[in-house]
């Protein structure tokens, strides 16, 4: 809200932003709406007893169901294509448009004839803005705690650098006041004191000149798992395919890249130590060393330890800074893959929660807008429960992407089963009858098998 509201943004421009955030709502929406609207049909039809009619009549309810199967299976297909080519492109969009929002706040919190604080470490103040030209600028800079320094200038331009970082200032016709840190007097030998004010002051003048100003502080990417998400986001499942292709020859290839060099320095240490000089080239021979500790002197001894040990340090450092690299490497590859399992996990998340609404429906006999509600809600937060549960752990890599992005599907698809076979059957899901003959049935295969063999 802080990059939409008071920056002089048409409303025709917030209705574009929330249009292209609208797309990612529908990976929630369409699932809860699948869900319902299965619970209001079927518990209609129970309700007024036409399920029980089409049931007489020689109708399971898999027949009953079939047409809308077909539907599901449709829309589940449409929900596939929307999240894998549509919505990769509303984040294009999306992302693009921040960016323009962005260089619009910056221009536009400069408020004439008022200072402004939003840029840590400075106030700036202008008396008035014509086009794009501010008229008595004032910087004031006390970023360091040693010194302060202001700057005025009859005019300013203002320009963004291209990695967005730095804001420049054209500056014209003005002056910097430096005031240092508090000195000790300095005698004179007249016994004069120069300096009694205690605070050294330098003032000089200028008819053009650049002041830089850091706004990294604005930026909208401020960390790197933001500057992924850009990337995977924008990508559908076979771009992310080709991607992750790519990423794992270059893992590959760091991989033997470090292990090469690391051969190249080997040390071992015992009563001898052995070890190989860096190469100056790549066509030269590894020069090995073999030095023996009792024909050396203390002296001697006690330098080719330390030389050991650095070296030694020197290689721990370097696995390390080599791990974490590759940590950095993993958890991108994770964002990837969690986002191509999302769009899969999704179009099936259509499917299972229709077998769970439709059977569910037929058995709390209920429909409009009652019960099907409370039902579809309460069945609804633990679908997003285990989602957003699923994606964290995936996240932290507690899970595979695979495994957290499908955790939700997996808990649903033997509730399904358990609900569209008891509606099949016309017996309670939770009876005792029923768990007692799944229980049976169980220890009969168990027992045939043990038979068999």
């Amino acid at each position: 809200m802080d990059d939409l509201m008071g920056k002089g943004l048409s409303i025709w421009v917030i209705f574009e932003l929330l249009f292209y955030v609208s797309a990612n709502l529908i990976q929630l929406a369409l699932p809860l709406a699948i869900l319902l609207s299965s619970l209001m049909t079927f518990g209609s039809f129970a309700e007024n007893n036409e399920l029980t009619a089409l049931k007489s009549s020689g109708f399971s309810l898999y027949r009953i169901m079939r047409p809308l199967m077909v539907i599901v299976i449709i829309i589940s297909i449409g929900t596939f294509y929307f999240a894998n080519y549509v919505i990769p492109v509303f984040n294009l969009k999306f992302h693009t448009l921040i960016y323009d929002i962005q260089n619009t706040k910056i221009s536009s919190i400069l408020t004439p004839g008022v200072y402004t604080k939003d840029f840590e470490g400075f106030s700036i103040k202008v008396t008035e803005l014509n086009d794009s030209v501010y008229k008595g600028i004032t910087i004031n800079d006390y970023s360091h705690p040693s010194e302060l320094k202001t700057v005025k200038a009859k005019e300013a331009r203002i320009y963004k650098s291209a990695n967005g970082q730095f804001m420049f200032f054209d500056l014209k016709d003005g002056h910097i006041l430096e005031e240092l840190n508090i000195q000790n007097p300095l005698f004179l030998p007249d016994g004069s004191i120069q300096n009694p004010s205690g605070r050294p002051s330098r003032v000089s003048y200028f008819e053009h000149g650049t002041y830089k100003l850091s706004i990294a502080g604005f930026n909208l990417n401020r960390t790197d798992e933001d500057l992924f998400t850009d990337k995977y986001e924008m990508m559908n499942v076979f771009q992310i395919n080709t991607v992750m292709d790519s990423l794992e020859k270059k893992k590959n290839n760091i991989y033997k890249t470090f292990a090469e060099n690391s051969s190249k320095e080997f040390v071992s240490f015992n009563d001898k130590i052995r070890y190989q000089q860096p190469l100056t080239d790549a066509f030269s021979q590894p020069k090995v060393d073999d030095i023996d500790l009792k024909e050396l002197n203390a002296v001697d001894r006690l330098q080719a330890k330390n030389t050991v040990i650095s070296r030694l340090r020197r290689s721990n450092e370097t696995v390390d800074n080599q791990q974490q690299f590759m940590q950095v490497m993993e958890k991108e590859s994770d964002l990837y893959w969690i986002e191509f399992h999302k769009k899969l996990a999704l179009t099936y998340a259509v499917v299972v929660l229709f077998f769970v609404g439709g059977p569910l429906g037929a058995i709390i006999r209920k429909g409009g807008f009652g019960a099907p509600v409370v039902v579809a809600a309460l069945t609804f937060m633990v679908y997003f429960m285990l989602n957003s549960i699923g994606e964290n752990l995936a996240e932290t890599n507690t899970l595979s992407p695979f495994l957290g992005m499908w955790l939700a599907g997996f808990f649903f698809t033997p509730i399904a089963w358990v609900i569209t076979r008891a509606a099949a059957n016309d017996s309670q899901v939770f009876s005792k009858e029923m768990w007692n003959k799944f229980i049976q049935r169980i220890f009969k295969k168990n027992a045939s098998t043990h038979s068999q063999s």
